[in-house]
């Protein structure tokens, strides 16, 4: 990843703007014990309190690799039930990365989002029908099948 996609200039950008990055060598042995690094390079997000939310193995290009910390940021909010920073997230990373391989797993947790803040669950039939729809053989897809069932 360093010869291709952190010389990105948007990747520089978005990790300067949004992330504190913590670059760990791989023959780091308390390290990679503690965090269960197998194989590099291994991404993973972390809240202030150094709980693992979102892990990637391997290499990503720049596009995927902003949407897959996008979608590790919204994961974070959402599980620290920040529930309008998930969205924001998880609705950057729909509108500027649709095509990425992270992006069922966004529509999917915006809509879980959307739920949990409102307890409507009209998102959760929304989200079924976005993924249907546009990601239809992804595992968000049956994750969301239950919500088909939900009257808009």
């Amino acid at each position: 990843m360093d010869a291709v996609t952190y010389p990105e200039e948007k990747v520089a950008r978005f990790i300067q703007d949004s992330v504190i990055p913590v670059r760990v060598m791989f023959d780091h042995k308390v390290l990679a014990r503690q965090f269960n690094v197998k194989w590099t390079p291994t991404l993973i997000t972390l809240d202030a309190d150094g709980n693992e939310h979102h892990r990637t193995v391997g290499f990503l290009g720049p596009d995927e690799f902003i949407a897959s910390q996008l979608l590790g940021m919204g994961k974070t909010f959402f599980e620290l039930e920040k529930f309008d920073e998930a969205i924001g997230s998880f609705n950057r990373l729909l509108e500027k990365y649709p095509k990425s391989e992270s992006a069922a797993e966004a529509v999917f947790f915006r809509g879980v989002s959307l739920y949990k803040s409102s307890h409507n669950p009209k998102p959760l039939r929304e989200a079924y029908d976005k993924l249907s729809g546009e990601y239809p053989n992804t595992e968000w897809t049956k994750r969301a099948y239950p919500y088909r069932l939900i009257e808009l």
